[in-house]
């Protein structure tokens, strides 16, 4: 795609959708009732920087946290900004830093390969890549990843590209409206065409009692041949989910709401015990990590037990570069992020806070790939940042 074909990508998204999906095909040009939230194209969350310049999405995924936006209902896809202005916003942000930052791109608010969603995905690819940028950029997709895409994608020289293609094998509609032979497709035309381009097996979200018998291990066992990795986690369980699912008639999926994704002690310890040699993965930046051959930038090494699974080449790899930061580093970089620095503390493998946002925590996070907690959210040993539900 020539700079161009960017530039002709600025107006509105204009057709309509090809595909037998639920939608009102109608379209907005000008979204003026959207929540404030997706308003704010870049925001940061754990895996990177999102830049999140389109929103809307038909494929009704049960558990999709445009719930959490009150953004469920809009099924057809909204262009918020225009690439280049949106790649002007991620890459000028303060908490951007080039060669370092991870990036996400359209992971809060849609697909990135819906039909009129994947023109702005390759073009703001394209427009980071001739920044000759190289930070880890992450795409995760439910849809149908074809040809034309692999080799677009192909085509980038700078940029760390992983696409994480998510795969749930759950065979209740209400849940999972997508049949995940969507993403079996997308794995192998991965596999096919891809050799610059790494592809993550992203197994979610693991639910007990639905996706995590024998069966469905075994079949992701067989899935991750087509990939360079996989990463499994479960399921994100907040009121506004769980208050969706009892209206259509889903039974509560676990007893509790949680703040944090639910994955039981049982659940993962069958996963580990029946999946197999394939690398497998705990955390999504672990996989990223792994596939590109460089150290985790969440700096998972330092938190002990999540590393048991990984493959000893990449826990070398990590162990390599780690290092726990000097106090200095680490009150300057929280300083610059605006966390009050009155109470920081190091210690086991982790920065300790308090009164801090996601957003300061992760800058200096990446900065140091160094684990930055909050009082207020403790982490447990052995928990891996997860719920409490099955664990107690």
């Amino acid at each position: 795609m020539s700079s161009q074909g960017c530039r002709e990508l600025k107006n509105p998204i204009n057709s309509v959708f090809s595909y037998p999906l639920k939608t009102d095909r109608t379209l907005h040009s000008s979204p003026s009732n959207l929540p404030e939230p997706l308003l704010n194209v870049v925001e940061y969350r754990k895996s990177g920087l999102s830049l999140n310049h389109v929103v809307g999405c038909p494929l009704d995924c049960g558990y999709c946290v445009r719930h959490l936006f009150n953004n469920f209902d809009m099924k057809q896809p909204h262009l918020i900004k225009d690439d280049e202005s949106a790649v002007e916003e991620l890459t000028s942000s303060p908490w951007f830093v080039p060669h370092t930052t991870p990036i996400q791109l359209f992971n809060r608010a849609t697909d990135p390969f819906l039909p009129n969603v994947r023109k702005h995905l390759h073009c703001t690819l394209k427009l980071l890549d001739e920044r000759e940028l190289t930070n880890p950029v992450l795409i995760i997709t439910r849809w149908s990843v074809t040809d034309k895409d692999v080799a677009e994608l192909e085509e980038l020289k700078n940029v760390r590209l992983t696409v994480f293609v998510t795969w749930s094998g759950i065979s209740e509609p209400r849940i999972e409206p997508v049949d995940s032979n969507v993403a079996v497709q997308s794995l192998g035309t991965l596999k096919r065409g891809s050799i610059r381009t790494k592809c993550v097996l992203y197994w979610r979200p693991v639910v007990a009692g639905l996706n995590d018998g024998e069966e469905s291990i075994y079949r992701a066992r067989e899935l991750s041949k087509l990939a360079d990795a996989t990463v499994f986690t479960g399921l994100f369980y907040r009121e506004e989910i769980r208050s969706y699912f009892r209206s259509i008639g889903v039974d509560d999926l676990y007893s509790e709401v949680a703040r944090r994704k639910i994955m039981p002690r049982e659940v993962e310890k069958q996963i580990i015990a029946k999946f197999g040699k394939a690398p497998l993965f705990r955390k999504t930046s672990c996989g990223v990590a792994y596939v590109h051959g460089i150290p985790d930038y969440n700096g998972h090494y330092g938190i002990e037990g999540i590393c048991d699974i990984c493959p000893a080449s990449q826990v070398n790899i990590c162990k390599s570069t780690y290092r726990s930061p000097e106090r200095s580093e680490a009150l300057e970089l929280a300083s610059r992020a605006g966390i009050d620095t009155e109470q920081l503390e190091i210690e086991n493998g982790r920065i300790v806070v308090n009164g801090s946002t996601e957003q300061q925590r992760y800058f200096v996070q990446h900065a140091l790939k160094f684990q930055v907690h909050d009082r207020a959210h403790p982490h447990f040993p052995g928990r891996h940042g997860r719920a409490e539900e099955g664990w107690q």
